[in-house]
C-alpha cells in the first residue's frame, strides 16, 4: 500500500497566483506545500490597478501586502492615437488609488501570508518532473538550489501549476501553449532624478514599431520600456546606443526620463511580453493559474491582477474537487475563458485607436491585416 500522501496539495510557483491559490486552499482546510523556486531576474516595474485591493482583501492580507514600502500611483498618461497625452485618474475611483509596486517584497509577503496561514513555504526550491501515481497521488521531487545532497520527494493528491508563461507542470502532464503575438520587452532602469521630485503617474507612449511604458518605481529609480516584435528594428538592436536614441525621439516619454540622466545608459534587458494560454487549464490531478494558463499583454494593465483572481478561482475550485464536485474545474476554466474574451475584445479596441502607422508591420499585425505567422492564433 502507497503511503498517505504528505500534502494534498503542492503548488509549484511562489508568485502572487500560487499564493493565492496557497491562502485559498489552506483556509479551506488543506494541507499545502508552496515551493518557490526564486529563480530568473527579480520583476520590476509592475503596477496594481485599484480593484486588486479588493482580491488582496478576498485574500485576507491587503493590509499585510499594501503596506509601507510600494508607491500610490493616482493616475495614467497616453499619447495613444495621437501626440496628445490623455490622462485617467483615480481620484473618482470606488476602491481608491492603485500601486507601483515594489515586486520583490509584494511576493515576499504573499509568501510569509501563506506561511502564517498553516502553508508550508519552501523557498528557492523547484519542482521536478512530477510523476502521476497509479492510486491518483503526485510523487513530487523538489530540489533546493543550495542543496548539494540532491532532491527529496513528497507525495500530494493534487499540483497547481504557477511556474509562469512556461507552464512547465502543465505541458509535461500533456496541454498545449498557444501564442498569440510576438510581443517582446527591452527594459532599463534609470538612476533617481538629482531633484528627487517627479511624476508618480504612469504614461504610455506609442510609435511607429510599438509603444513605450515609463513609471517611477519605489526606489526613485524610473522603469523605461520598449514593447515590440523581435524581429523589428529596435528590438534587433541589443546595445544602449539605439535605444537611447530611439528614446530621445519621443514626445513624452524622453521628457521624464531626460532628469534621470540619459548619457550613460547600460544596455537595455530583454524580457517576453507575449499573449499566451494553454489549451486547457486543467487535467488528470492538476490545474494551471497566472500565466501558465493565461498571460496578457502588459498594456492591459491585468497581468498581477489575472494572477491574484485566477489563483483565488482555481483554490476554490481545487478544493470543492477533492471534496467531489466533478463540475468546479470545468467552473474555474470558464472563468479563464471569460477572462479571456474579455481581454481579447479590449486588446483589439485600444489597438484599434491607434491608426497613424496602420502600413507598419507591428499595428498591421494587431489589426489584422497582416498575414498572421505559422504557428500563432489570435491572442
Amino acid at each position: 500500500m502507497s503511503p498517505a500522501p504528505a500534502y494534498d496539495v503542492v503548488v509549484a510557483g511562489g508568485g502572487p497566483a500560487g499564493c493565492a491559490a496557497a491562502l485559498t486552499l489552506v483556509r479551506a482546510g488543506r494541507r499545502v506545500l508552496l515551493a518557490d523556486a526564486g529563480t530568473g531576474p527579480p520583476k520590476v516595474g509592475e503596477a496594481l490597478v485599484p480593484v486588486g485591493r479588493l482580491l488582496l482583501a478576498d485574500l485576507g492580507v491587503d493590509r499585510q501586502v499594501l503596506g509601507t514600502g510600494h508607491l500610490p500611483c493616482h493616475g495614467n498618461l497616453s499619447a495613444w492615437g495621437s501626440s496628445a497625452l490623455h490622462e485617467v485618474d483615480f481620484l473618482r475611483d470606488p476602491h481608491g488609488h492603485g500601486w507601483h509596486l515594489d515586486r520583490p517584497l509584494f511576493d515576499r509577503r504573499l509568501r510569509a501570508a501563506a506561511r502564517t496561514a498553516g502553508a508550508e513555504v519552501a523557498e528557492r526550491t523547484a519542482v521536478r518532473r512530477p510523476d502521476r501515481q497509479p492510486d491518483g497521488t503526485w510523487r513530487v521531487p523538489l530540489r533546493h538550489r543550495t542543496d548539494r545532497d540532491g532532491e527529496r520527494t513528497v507525495r500530494c493528491r493534487w499540483l497547481v501549476d504557477a511556474t509562469g508563461r512556461g507552464a512547465a507542470l502543465a505541458v509535461r502532464a500533456g496541454a498545449r501553449r498557444r501564442t498569440g503575438d510576438r510581443l517582446t520587452a527591452r527594459h532599463l532602469l534609470l538612476d533617481p532624478a538629482p531633484d528627487g521630485t517627479a511624476d508618480g503617474r504612469s504614461l504610455v507612449e506609442s510609435d511607429r514599431d510599438g509603444w513605450w511604458y515609463t513609471a517611477l518605481l519605489p526606489s526613485r529609480q524610473r522603469l523605461v520600456a520598449y514593447f515590440t516584435d523581435p524581429d523589428l528594428p529596435l528590438a534587433a538592436d541589443r546595445g544602449a546606443e539605439g535605444f537611447r536614441d530611439r528614446l530621445l525621439a519621443t514626445r513624452h516619454v524622453s521628457h521624464r526620463a531626460r532628469p534621470h540622466g540619459l548619457t550613460a545608459l547600460r544596455p537595455p534587458r530583454r524580457a517576453p511580453a507575449h499573449t499566451a494560454h494553454l489549451d486547457r487549464v486543467h487535467g488528470d490531478g492538476w490545474t494551471a493559474v497566472g500565466d501558465a494558463a493565461a498571460a496578457f499583454d502588459p498594456l492591459s494593465s491585468q497581468g498581477i491582477l489575472t494572477a491574484l483572481y485566477t489563483g483565488l478561482s482555481a483554490g476554490e475550485a481545487v478544493d470543492a474537487q477533492l471534496h467531489g464536485d466533478r463540475l468546479a474545474l470545468a467552473g474555474y476554466a470558464e472563468k479563464v475563458a471569460t477572462a479571456r474574451s474579455a481581454y481579447r475584445d479590449g486588446h483589439r479596441a485600444v489597438h484599434a485607436q491607434e491608426s497613424r502607422w496602420a502600413d507598419r508591420p507591428f499595428w498591421a499585425r494587431r489589426h489584422g491585416t497582416h498575414h498572421a505567422k505559422k504557428g500563432t492564433d489570435a491572442p
